[in-house]
């Protein structure tokens, strides 16, 4: 029983500090504080999504730097993202 419990606790730990590490980076927590708050050109849809280009929009980055964050943040369990057509949500 204590490894179980202490498995789930070097999760946790594991969680929270590729979280803290993904927000370490200036430029990935604004995006993540801009994608939180809702922020873009472009409105939000039905279930409050920012496609990627609308996120961009709020910061003098390349668009390809922008896309790198938002990976880095998805891989850290930050945000969630979906494929719509040519949109990622």
């Amino acid at each position: 029983m204590a490894k179980k419990s202490t498995h789930k606790k070097n999760k946790h730990h594991a969680d929270i500090v590729a979280a803290m590490k993904a927000l370490s980076n200036e430029n990935r927590l604004a995006i993540f504080e801009h994608i939180r708050s809702g922020h873009g050109e472009g409105n939000l849809d039905s279930k409050d999504q920012l496609t990627v280009c609308e996120v961009a929009s709020g910061f003098n980055i390349a668009l390809s730097t922008i896309s790198h964050h938002i990976k880095e943040l998805r891989s850290a369990g930050l945000i969630t993202c979906r494929r719509q057509g040519q949109n990622i949500l």
